[in-house]
């Protein structure tokens, strides 16, 4: 029997971590969550024990890993096989400083986790207070001795980079790399299916419980094994691809495992997208209708829907400040387009911390069949009949 696809809402499992706060709820708008602390929303996941189910339409109660199992092409995208849906988004309410930590690469998760992949990600930044920072890395010249006495010590000035975030910012962070941001600091996550995770805290932050002195050595002896020393990427502002009068399309990271994009539509203003491949939509901002042949709906502040693959002709009309975050075709959406832009090679490599496509040690198949043009090719954006766009 064949599938009926239209724009997929999903459960969202949610984290209740201590340096969580309420202004996913309170500042970005989310709707229907329950009171107290809210430091994390799943919007999209297959990460094992912390899945989405589709909430309404023919496929309620579907699975996101069933779905992805049965029909892979349908819902990723052509090309593309695996049995867990490769990518992971979330809002993060950093109301509170996270723990120091860092997530394997895909080569130490493999050998030291025993986990098919490991957990690069990227934050895009929707809230910072004036003088905030992150820790993003470690300094030149510290080793791991000098590593790990600075970790237990809590002296992470000392070792780590500490680099200012803004509204806008974004930051791709391999795996390997040490980090934390926070406090009062909002952001939207794009990243690898994993949960896989060190820190080198003297509190559980699930719950800030301590842990033990003894099991704090040994966590970050673990972190130290997991380590990239060399891992140093800084926030970019992102790059934009030529813009309308009423749409704006900034490219705000793209690496080997995903890229994100951040679309701006002013009020009234009617655009069209043709969705190739899975595309996650995440509302940044007020209400937005998204339109296709016979699906209508809103997507509320803070919601996400998650478009399948085969979707075909959509609509969006603004306002509208959505987050969209899909498994790129580097050179055909990535690099072609922003080479025409008149972007250098070294400044689009810097939107996946340097790497500007899959390279050795990855597994990504293509997604897309040969000459299929993508957003790069035809513009993410076509101007709908009767909008304001030139």
């Amino acid at each position: 029997m064949r599938t009926h696809w239209y724009p997929l809402r999903l459960s969202t499992p949610i984290a209740a971590h201590v340096f969580g706060g309420r202004a996913i709820a309170d500042r970005l708008g989310r709707r229907g969550l329950p009171g107290g602390r809210i430091a994390e929303t799943w919007e999209v996941s297959d990460v094992e024990g912390s899945g989405c189910t589709v909430l309404d339409g023919p496929l309620a109660g579907r699975t996101l890993r069933e779905l992805t199992r049965e029909h892979p092409e349908e819902l990723v995208g052509g090309g593309w096989r695996g049995d867990v849906f490769p990518l992971l988004t979330k809002f993060i309410d950093a109301t509170g400083m996270l723990p120091v930590h860092l997530h394997a690469d895909d080569a130490t998760a493999q050998r030291l986790e025993g986990q098919p992949n490991g957990k690069t990600e990227a934050w895009h930044v929707l809230e910072a207070v004036p003088g905030a920072t992150a820790y993003i890395g470690v300094r030149r010249g510290v080793d791991r001795d000098t590593l790990r006495d600075a970790l237990l010590d809590e002296d992470f000035d000392s070792v780590m980079r500490t680099l200012p975030v803004r509204p806008g910012d974004t930051i791709y962070i391999p795996g390997g790399t040490l980090h934390s941001f926070g406090p009062s600091t909002v952001i939207y996550e794009i990243e690898q299916t994993s949960n896989i995770q060190q820190h080198a805290m003297p509190w559980n932050m699930e719950d800030g419980s301590a842990v033990e002195p003894d099991q704090r050595r040994a966590n970050i002896e673990r972190l130290l094994d997991e380590w990239e020393p060399h891992a140093r990427p800084h926030p970019t502002p992102g790059l934009r691809l030529p813009l309308t009068t009423d749409s704006d399309r900034l490219l705000c990271c793209a690496g080997p495992y995903f890229a994100l994009e951040r679309w701006r539509l002013a009020a009234r203003t009617s655009l069209e997208h043709v969705v190739d491949r899975a595309l996650i939509l995440s509302n940044a901002g007020a209400p937005t209708r998204l339109e296709t042949p016979d699906w209508a709906g809103e997507l509320g502040p803070a919601e996400t829907l998650l478009l399948p693959a085969v979707l075909g002709r959509i609509v969006l009309t603004g306002p509208a400040d959505l987050l969209v975050g899909y498994l790129p075709d580097h050179d055909r959406d990535i690099r072609q387009p922003l080479l025409a832009a008149g972007y250098a090679p070294e400044v689009i490599a810097a939107l996946g911390g340097g790497q500007e496509g899959a390279g050795p040690g990855t597994s990504i198949p293509a997604r897309v069949p040969p000459g299929t043009p993508g957003p790069g090719v035809r513009s993410a954006f076509r101007r709908r009949r009767g909008s304001r766009c030139p």
